[in-house]
């Protein structure tokens, strides 16, 4: 529901209402108090700018009693209420006109029927508001159920029995209690779980908690571990598990007394009594086999074909690990990284190296049988990179050399993955498989694939095909991966048709990434591999991982999202997970929930450390439950619902046809704003549309989502493309979907180049670029910049180092060094953005009017798109229509 902003100081504010008024319920004061309908543009005397021609049909209702006049730079739209007066929006010139001509000379009015684009709900808007009341306190994870801040905010958390937001976000923090009211209102109740979150420098990691020889306590019943929700009885002797209810005798060594609160007096020197988040360390009960693991392997396996060797990617490679294996992942106080190494190369043929510390120099053993592949060493191909630095500098030097002449270009891929996993097998420790290829394998092999590629079948039935494996061999070799812990991370150089969907089934199965590099070109490609090969294997990893969510009675985790392995109904089974994989896991009621108690989610994660520590790590989270649809509606979290529509719509291409998948979408989406309408909103006509304040943004944010690559793919898009697209966001957090759909839009000539400060976001439309200036948007894959054909010659000399628009090369993959505040400024930016990122950007050059501008307008997300995309403004029409036909 509409929630009331706190009153900050500067322009005044209509007044707000405490909450959605329930059915029945009046709301005194002018209509202009309801912060969240869009009614026909006033009168034209309290207009600026031209006159939009008659109200927009569908979308208009009684002109509303004129207000007090807006201040400078204030609209009435920071209050959820469009559609009254336009007051000049900061950040943009004055009106702009037609799309093609960027001036700011007034152009003929816009053609009638058209809705202002200012009156409707702005993106920046709200994550400008949420950033001032939100950014400055901590979040504090003491109370139940409270919705924190959004994504684009920065704020800092203080777990106090809760987990982070970082770790865990919901679609709404105040759940239905029966499932007639969920249904009812069609809102999904997921939660996007990141369990092993990079936490910023000024919170505190997760404790490590040991119970010695006896392990964790947990509930005899539901196996659930011991947490600040457990309630603890007669005396302290026992205690009643709260998820299900069962009664526990409190093992004596974990015995406590109680305070005259019923809390234990040992409460706050306890993580797992006082704390979100924290970690058990495991005992041998909870191992493989029941014996402690070893240390996990990395093994780096490099494609020499032709391809490979000419483009100088294999060189590249061999100099680059020379220094990266000194920085491999190490548990905190130890002096050098526990996980030992190996290397292969292949094309039609694998090569292994024994890298021996004893050896003089390295061994090559080939396996050419790649039908029946078998690790032809056994002492001397894992090893310790300290141990054997010598003989592996001197195998990184000579593998460019030895296939510099070679004229092989087809390679084999499942042999590949074969040979990781058996050597693997054979040192008995999980691990993972770092592969480096760059073309379709058609080499004669197991997992051979032929070139299916086909754009005809767009739009058709069978369009499904393209995202589905072309054989189930990847799945069956992803299930002997899974159980090895036998992880891999894939780094792709397709110059043509590579099939991302055949081969990236085992990556994705066993919770490893995928980069993709298309036609890589040493000069321009090279920072992008590299950065990211380094933050690759370098990050925080746990193996052989298995993730279980326990819910209270009344809803259980039905449905899972996400790069893993399932062989069962419960356990997400993921040979490695690292810092930036997300599991989304739906719930569905199986019984009622009590206001009272609430509901709670527990996510038990067992996983090996990268030293071989077996561990625990265990999130708790305990939301509110509501016998009113308003209290459901007033607590949603638009971010954390887009990001699991999203992934529910990529996942249903696999089954359905794409127009299939967008109508439930947008059908969906209507039901859940027209429940609110129905139920929870004040008597309105129907020419107004009403949203719920925190669901303002469903509309623009679900536009995007159906105007995605995935689900509606313009020309230039590839099916490799759609299907790499399809993989990453299925893994992908809040923050990454956020700003993946809605790129953020910054103007760089507005930048204070004496403050560490951002320039203001502005909306992603051409008619907010101005010729006069420079713009940069970013996505989290791609930092674009674009430049006006009017920029001041000066900047351009500052920024790019050439003295005319013309000179501007497009080629540029970084921005010039050059020692001036502008250029300083702008690149600074580009590094914030690269660092709040999982992935390193791929930073393009945009001239106005040139070539690429075509795919630059592609991520202007509020125009009408080249692939028959909505534009925002129709979208939010369309949806207007669609919520009042299921309402009549």
């Amino acid at each position: 529901g509409p929630s009331s902003y706190p009153p900050t100081t500067g322009a005044p504010r209509p007044p707000t209402m405490p909450g959605p008024p329930l059915p029945g319920q009046t709301v005194a004061g002018p209509p202009v108090s309801q912060p969240n309908h869009v009614s026909s543009p006033p009168p034209p005397s309290t207009m600026s700018g031209p006159h939009p021609g008659p109200p927009m049909s569908g979308l208009h209702g009684p002109p509303p009693p004129p207000t007090h006049p807006p201040q400078p730079g204030y609209q009435m739209q920071q209050n959820g209420s469009f559609g009254q007066v336009r007051g000049p929006q900061p950040n943009y010139g004055g009106a702009y006109p037609g799309t093609p001509n960027y001036g700011s000379q007034p152009g003929p009015p816009p053609p009638p029927k058209r809705l202002d684009p200012d009156s409707i709900p702005s993106p920046i808007q709200v994550i400008e508001d949420d950033r001032s009341n939100r950014g400055s306190e901590p979040f504090v994870t003491g109370v139940r159920g409270q919705v924190p801040p959004l994504v684009t905010t920065n704020f800092l958390v203080k777990d106090q029995g809760n987990a982070s937001p970082r770790y865990i976000r919901c679609t709404s923090y105040n759940i239905p209690c029966t499932s007639d009211m969920a249904k009812q209102s069609q809102v999904p109740l997921a939660a996007v779980i990141k369990p092993l979150a990079t936490l910023p420098p000024e919170e505190t990691l997760p404790y490590l908690v040991d119970h010695g020889e006896s392990g964790p306590v947990r509930c005899n019943r539901c196996k659930a571990y011991m947490c600040p929700f457990m309630q603890f009885i007669e005396g302290g002797r026992r205690f009643q598990c709260c998820f299900c209810s069962c009664v526990t005798e409190v093992p004596p060594h974990y015995f406590q007394h109680l305070d005259h609160t019923g809390k234990r007096v040992d409460f706050y020197d306890r993580p797992e009594l006082s704390l979100g988040s924290y970690e058990f360390l495991a005992t041998v009960d909870y191992c493989k086999n029941n014996k402690f693991p070893s240390p996990p392997a990395f093994i780096f396996m490099i494609d020499v074909s032709y391809n490979a060797m000419k483009s100088g990617l294999v060189r590249l490679i061999c100099e680059e690990l020379k220094s990266l294996l000194d920085y491999l992942p190490r548990e905190g106080n130890m002096e050098e990284s526990a996980i030992r190494v190996g290397f292969v190369t292949y094309n039609k043929v694998l090569h292994f190296y024994n890298v021996k510390s004893s050896l003089a120099q390295p061994q090559m053993m080939v396996v050419s049988d790649v039908a029946d592949m078998f690790v032809p060493l056994l002492d001397g191909f894992l090893v310790n990179v300290n141990e054997s630095r010598t003989v592996i500098a001197s195998l990184l030097d000579q593998i460019p050399e030895m296939f510099a002449d070679t004229r092989e270009t087809e390679t084999v891929f499942a042999p590949v993955i074969q040979a990781g996993l058996e050597a693997l097998k054979a040192a008995e420790c999980a691990g993972k498989l770092f592969i480096f290829h760059t073309s379709l394998p058609v080499a004669e092999a197991p997992g051979k694939l032929k070139n299916r590629d086909d754009k005809k079948l767009i739009n058709t039935d069978k369009e499904k095909t393209l995202f589905q494996p072309q054989t189930s061999f990847y799945n069956n070799l992803a299930k002997d991966c899974v159980a090895q812990g036998c992880c891999v991370d894939l780094f792709l150089f397709p110059n043509q048709y590579l099939d991302v969907a055949t081969l990236g089934v085992v990556t994705y199965q066993t919770g490893g990434s995928i980069y993709k590099y298309a036609y890589f070109q040493l000069e321009t490609d090279q920072d992008r591999f590299l950065n990211d090969l380094r933050r690759d294997v370098q990050k925080e990893v746990g193996f052989d991982a298995v993730m279980r969510v326990r819910t209270s009675t009344g809803i259980r985790a039905t449905d899972f999202f996400g790069a893993f392995y399932m062989s069962n109904t419960t356990d997400v089974e993921m040979a490695g997970l690292d810092c930036d994989k997300t599991i989304t896991v739906e719930f569905k009621h199986d019984d009622k929930l009590s206001e009272d108690s609430g509901a709670l989610l527990q996510c038990a994660l067992l996983y090996t450390s990268c030293a071989g520590q077996r561990r625990l790590r265990i999130h708790n989270l305990s939301l509110n439950c509501c016998t009113q649809l308003a209290d459901l509606y007033r607590n949603c979290e638009t971010d954390t619902l887009i990001n699991y529509l999203a992934k529910y719509a990529y996942r249903g291409v696999l089954s359905s046809p794409v127009k299939t998948v967008r109508d439930a979408l947008i059908n969906q989406c209507a039901q859940i704003l027209a429940c609110y309408r129905k139920n929870c909103a004040s008597p309105s006509s129907a020419g107004q549309l009403i949203l719920p304040e925190c669901m303002k943004l469903l509309p623009v944010y679900l536009n995007c989502v159906l105007k995605s690559d995935v689900l509606q793919p313009g020309p230039e898009v590839t099916t490799d493309d759609r299907a790499y697209i399809r993989q990453l966001v299925t893994s992908m957090d809040v923050a990454e979907t956020n700003v993946f759909f809605y790129p953020r839009l910054l103007p760089l000539t507005k930048a204070d180049v004496d403050s560490d400060s951002l320039p203001a976001a502005i909306r992603n439309s051409e008619e907010r670029l101005s010729k006069g200036d420079i713009y940069l948007l970013e996505n989290g894959l791609n930092i674009f910049v674009w430049v006006g054909v009017n920029v001041q010659q000066g900047l351009i000399q500052n920024l790019f180092g050439v003295s005319s628009f013309s000179q501007i090369s497009n080629a540029l993959s970084t921005l010039p060094v050059l020692e001036n505040p502008f250029s300083k400024k702008v690149r600074s930016i580009v590094d914030m953005l690269q660092v709040q990122r999982s992935r390193y950007m791929k930073l393009i050059i945009v001239k106005q009017e040139d070539k690429l501008e075509m795919l630059f307008k592609h991520f202007l997300v509020e125009d009408k798109s080249l692939s028959g995309g909505a534009s925002y403004v129709d979208f939010l029409c369309h949806m207007h229509k669609e919520i009042r036909q299921l309402l009549s």
